[in-house]
């Protein structure tokens, strides 16, 4: 079972517990607090109907006299009373009369006179100077078919002389009852709907901070370039920072480590060859072509260290340092062609022509001059540094809908099958056409730049011979790392 429903399960299960006791207690109590509230209105009720029923128990007259033809009126009187939710049609009182035996001397409905009700406990209590009050079912396991009866002392002076008892049946109650605890299950179910529905939120919201912070450590693992995650809460906030804190301090020793190990590496062949040159120099018979050969030998292997060196910085300043807070507009053609006539005597000295092609009127690229820049020329001294003598170098800018494209061709031999995937690591490096290797950091260079303006770099063998080296742009301004924004 995955996170996000155990946590809903795990809140819904408290939430849905509480509610069901809670209902259940609600519930519960509606009928008793309704019998409660009827009970109370019956013992004053009751009161004062004894009161009234004195004058004519004491004349021995109860059965016909004044008393029994009001109660008769009441019964006879037509009601209709829409109490809130509870339409009420009908008077429901039964009132008995006992003497003080407990012998029934009037009876509303004309069915107990001449009973003994002496052991009813209404009846039994009240005559002892008690509270008498109970409940009687006329169907046995019929909860909905009990009685409520409170009674009330007949006094003539300080002497008992009766008791007079009011009835209600249950059922006259049971639309209250219903409708109450109805309204309480309803409005229960939609909170718990409700919570519900929170619960599912707020779960949402936990796990969908938490896969972030999951995508972000995966990406970290991977080796990709990624942001620490924000909200969340607090909590999330503060691993999330703290996860990159300790993803900076990693990256940094193990960046040193490598960067130490590559150089090393890289820094041995040339030192090597240069100890060599050295010695034999330090020969005093040797001829002086040989002498200036070594000494040429010495300067190519010093200038190689010092672009392994230059190019190793320019990465690692690329790789470590914060981006812009805002970028510039920048005219590529302007910069395009500033870098080739930079490098034409060089191109001119091999007989290798550059060719510059602009199809249109090209929009400013919003982005890091310099850096731009840097990645432009390190894409064609690639290209000089492996296109045959005499041959043709094409750069080309293009816009593709909201991209824009720099295109770098040479006329080489191409990229062999197994250095495809290998382009891009540090220090990898093809032999050129006149044997040299360079640093192997040119490509890296470039990539890093691609990747610090959310653009991308290509590299393969063209259809109809040599390179073709892309490095493509969004057309977008890039105001930091978290936002940016497409032009129109």
């Amino acid at each position: 079972m995955n996170l996000p429903l155990r946590v809903l399960l795990g809140y819904f299960l408290i939430v849905g517990l509480a509610a069901f006791f809670v209902l259940r207690i609600f519930v519960a109590e509606v009928r008793p607090s309704v019998k409660q509230a009827i009970e109370e209105s019956m013992v004053d009720t009751a009161n004062i109907l004894a009161e009234m029923a004195t004058d004519d128990l004491v004349a021995g007259r109860i059965g016909n006299g004044r008393f029994a033809e009001r109660v008769a009126s009441y019964h006879a009187r037509a009601v209709d009373a829409r109490i809130f939710h509870f339409h009420k049609t009908s008077l429901d009182f039964r009132v008995i009369v006992t003497d003080a035996k407990g012998i029934v001397r009037y009876d509303s409905e004309h069915r107990a006179e001449g009973m003994d009700y002496s052991n009813w406990q209404d009846i039994r209590r009240t005559l002892r100077g008690e509270y008498g009050a109970r409940s009687s079912h006329i169907r046995e396991n019929d909860k909905d078919s009990s009685v409520f009866y409170v009674a009330a002392p007949i006094r003539d002076g300080p002497r008992t002389i009766g008791v007079l008892s009011v009835a209600k049946r249950e059922s006259t109650l049971l639309p209250i009852i219903h409708h109450s605890e109805d309204t309480i299950v309803r409005h229960g179910a939609w909170l718990l709907g409700g919570s519900a529905l929170i619960g599912l939120a707020v779960t949402l919201w936990l796990t969908g901070s938490i896969r972030r912070l999951r995508r972000y450590a995966q990406a970290v693992a991977a080796g990709k370039a990624a942001e620490p995650p924000t909200g969340g809460g607090q909590e999330i906030s503060d691993l999330a920072r703290a996860m990159e804190a300790m993803r900076e301090k990693l990256e940094g020793r193990q960046y040193v480590e490598r960067t130490v190990q590559a150089l090393t590496h890289e820094l041995k062949s040339p030192l090597a060859a240069l100890r060599g040159a050295g010695e034999i120099l330090g020969e005093v018979q040797l001829p002086e072509a040989e002498r200036r050969r070594f000494a040429a030998h010495v300067l190519s292997q010093s200038q190689r260290m010092t672009d392994c060196v230059n190019r190793m910085l320019a990465l690692s300043k690329l790789e470590s340092g914060p981006l812009r807070e805002s970028a510039e507009p920048c005219d590529l053609q302007a910069i395009a062609t500033e870098l080739l006539a930079a490098r034409q005597a060089r191109a001119d000295a091999r007989k290798i022509r550059c060719e510059f092609a602009a199809g249109e009127t090209l929009p400013p690229l919003h982005a890091e001059c310099e850096n731009l820049a840097l990645a432009l020329g390190n894409l064609l001294d690639n290209a000089i540094d492996h296109a045959p003598d005499g041959s043709t170098i094409t750069l080309s800018l293009v816009r593709q809908g909201k991209e824009l494209s720099i295109q770098v061709r040479d006329r080489g031999a191409g990229i062999p099958d197994y250095a495809l995937p290998h382009l891009f690591e540090r220090f990898y490096a093809l032999p050129r056409p006149d044997g040299s290797k360079g640093s192997g950091l040119g490509l890296a260079i470039v990539q890093e730049v691609a990747r610090r303006h959310h653009g991308r770099l290509t590299l393969a063998n063209h259809p109809e011979g040599g390179a073709l080296a892309c490095l493509e742009f969004p057309l977008f301004t890039v105001s930091s790392r978290r936002s940016h924004r497409a032009l129109t």
